[in-house]
């Protein structure tokens, strides 16, 4: 899919070492990235358009809306109508591809950067020290269902991954468009995991990986069709069936 650590020094070195496998390590984004920077993933030999704005998100200033953990969702119907005006494509190369090239984790002000601010929004009872760390707090990973009360064990992901916007047309993007992709806050676009789930899930599209927790299906499905639509990205068959399955989870 897309297809982090309390301890920052660390996350520079598990980075290193697992950029190799595509995993990410603590203070990571689901495409194996870590929370200082990203690393590489798939690159797209085929651009693809920057496309229109959905219609505005239910969430206001980067907060969830009511019965959502995200922001920026919309309805399931909204989401329909932006899955079906989706542009048909074969996933691009690799060639290119990497993490450098979307800016991340940008500095959001007050010594915080994107994943600090991620960690803040998604828990409950987040406490921070001065340099914006995250030291206690405790927070439900929506892809299983597991509770964790260790910002050390949790990972920001991307729920479009870097490399798979990459092969979805994000290749033909300049740095800014990338940094800000990145660095969604407004978009259902980073969300705060478990580590396992976030690795599990690597680059994949959700035709080849999906949340463990089912009842995670509704949301993601929306999310990820959503961020797609905004960036005007590429869908194959197989990722428009499973994304339709996903949001026929919904109630609504």
């Amino acid at each position: 899919m897309g297809r982090q650590s309390g301890v920052r020094g660390a996350a520079v070195v598990v980075a290193v070492l697992l950029g190799i496998s595509g995993c990410g390590g603590p203070g990571s984004s689901g495409d194996g990235k870590t929370g200082v920077t990203p690393g590489p993933g798939p690159a797209s030999g085929t651009s693809r358009g920057a496309g229109s704005a959905p219609p505005a998100p239910s969430g206001a200033a980067g907060q969830p809306a009511p019965g959502d953990v995200l922001p920026g969702m919309v309805s399931a119907a909204v989401a329909r109508t932006q899955l079906a005006a989706l542009t048909t494509g074969k996933p691009g190369t690799m060639a290119g591809y990497s993490r450098d090239k979307f800016t991340h984790w940008a500095e959001q002000g007050n010594k915080c950067d994107t994943r600090e601010v991620v960690l803040k929004r998604d828990g409950a009872d987040v406490t921070q020290d001065a340099e914006c760390r995250a030291l206690t707090g405790r927070w439900k990973s929506l892809y299983d269902g597991v509770t964790v009360t260790e910002a050390a064990k949790l990972d920001i992901d991307h729920m479009v991954p870097l490399a798979e916007a990459w092969r979805s047309g994000a290749a033909a993007w300049d740095a800014a468009r990338r940094k800000a992709f990145a660095n969604d806050l407004t978009r259902p676009q980073l969300l705060a995991v478990s580590a396992s789930s976030n690795r599990s899930k690597g680059d994949q599209s959700p035709d080849l990986w999906q949340p463990t927790d089912k009842s995670s299906w509704c949301q993601y499905g929306r999310a990820w069709t959503t961020v797609k639509s905004h960036y005007g990205l590429t869908v194959t068959d197989g990722e428009r069936a499973m994304l339709t399955t996903m949001i026929d989870t919904c109630a609504s």
